[in-house]
């Protein structure tokens, strides 16, 4: 190379160098910026002052400041809220009010109302409300860009009362459901055994005291025999963290299960293992998908982890975070994600958005019947308007009407339920339970 040529290099690596150093000060400024509580918050001040000024009707400031400050919280995460002091009042009563719910664990996707996964044996699963499904619309209200809690509070109601609900489903038209809203309960972890000495212990609920009758079912069916277990957590969303780690210590008997961090990835609780309470030490395989969230997500990731046991299906949902409520002084609050449940790694579940939440399974296999998720806004078959006035017309002067009801559907072949049936059969009877 000539010395004309190595110098043309040379000059060429060096401004390349400029400019990388440059664009990289220059974006890390911007986000500095951007992260800046003072710089925005002198945003807010002009935006006020222009309202203020000039708006044309004089503004009642009370709803801009109540408007401010759910908006602040909306750019949060799906939990973290502003309360009204009537909605303080309601959360302080908790489970003391006499509201019922439809039995569905609910968070947003894309601005709407979407369904983690109805609890099994609810109204809302009754009444054919599933997995994956976006809300609409609760009665006439619409949910997009509605807060969670409010979406909850809507759905909630006297106990025997009905709620409508306007339903948008892959590979369906939209369709209004009618839930009847009342009290239930889960029913009970379901197991039962399989050729080839394999126990299927199916967990239904992750709720207080849930861990201590999956304990009982897995006793029963080693005492049947199992020498492998496939463990169902399809579907199982919300929960307690330390039923989660309680049953995954049911698999796992030493180490870190899981965390709680908080500001900055602070560590705020380790979940470890505790010896004595592992009672099954054989091949083992964890059976996720898109509704498996929260507890749930505490045992999967715990078995990849720790390689216990493959973990085949679908990536979960994301979700696990606790919530503080701040007062304000005029009797509202705000309600706060201060808590994420995490990985024994600390990778929460819950992330900034779909991409970066859930549990990857270490086996994927997707279901045919469910589709990956769309944008909602392509469900909708039409505009806001036109179904409002669809849905006013007569019967005999509808048009592509909304369907309504659940169809039944000729039952789907379970392959990822064959899938850990056949990893679990390949897999020699004496392996070890992992640390």
């Amino acid at each position: 190379m000539s010395f004309r040529s190595k110098f043309a290099l040379i000059v060429l690596s060096a401004t390349l160098a400029l400019y990388a150093v440059i664009g990289g000060w220059m974006s890390t400024r911007a986000q500095q910026e951007g992260n800046d509580p003072g710089a925005q918050l002198r945003i807010f001040e002009n935006v006020l002052q222009h309202i203020q000024n000039d708006y044309v009707d004089e503004p009642n400031m009370a709803k801009v400041r109540a408007g401010a400050l759910r908006g602040l919280a909306y750019g949060l995460d799906p939990y973290s809220t502003y309360l009204t002091p009537e909605q303080v009042r309601d959360y302080k009563a908790g489970t003391n009010s006499n509201q019922a719910g439809i039995g569905a664990e609910l968070s947003q996707f894309a601005s709407y109302l979407y369904v983690i996964a109805p609890v099994k044996g609810s109204p809302a699963e009754q009444a054919g409300v599933r997995a994956g499904d976006f809300i609409e619309y609760i009665d006439n209200k619409a949910t997009r860009d509605i807060s969670l809690y409010d979406a909850k509070q809507l759905l909630n109601g006297t106990p025997g009362t009905e709620v409508k609900l306007r339903i948008l489903r892959t590979n369906s038209r939209p369709l209004t459901l009618t839930v009847k809203r009342g009290a239930f309960k889960a029913p009970a972890a379901e197991s039962r055994m399989e050729q080839g000495r394999v126990g299927v212990l199916r967990i239904n609920s992750l709720s207080e005291g849930e861990s201590a009758d999956v304990r009982s079912r897995l006793q029963d069916l080693v005492k049947q025999g199992a020498q492998k277990i496939v463990l169902d957590l399809r579907n199982v969303a919300g929960g307690s963290f330390d039923e989660g780690v309680a049953v995954a210590n049911l698999f796992i008997k030493d180490g870190t299960l899981a965390q709680k961090v908080g500001r900055e990835g602070k560590v705020l609780k380790q979940a470890a293992a505790e010896p004595s309470k592992a009672i099954f030490t054989g091949p083992v395989v964890a059976l996720i998908d898109a509704g498996t969230a929260g507890a749930a997500e505490v045992i999967a990731s715990a078995f990849v982890d720790t390689k216990r046991g493959d973990v085949v299906g679908e990536k979960s949902f994301g979700a696990g975070a606790e919530q503080q409520l701040f007062a304000l002084r005029d009797g509202d609050g705000l309600l706060l994600t201060i808590v994420k449940w995490a990985s024994s790694k600390g990778k929460p579940f819950l992330g900034n958005d779909r991409a970066s939440s859930g549990i990857a399974p270490t086996v994927e296999v997707k279901r045919p019947e469910l589709a990956d998720a769309v944008d909602p806004d392509d469900l909708t078959g039409n505009d806001d308007d036109a179904i409002r006035q669809q849905q006013n017309q007569p019967n005999d002067k509808r048009e592509n009407q909304p369907e309504t009801g659940p169809k039944q559907q000729a039952p789907q072949e379970d392959i990822q339920l064959k899938k850990a049936l056949e990893l679990l059969r390949n897999a020699p009877a004496a392996q070890r339970a992992a640390a």
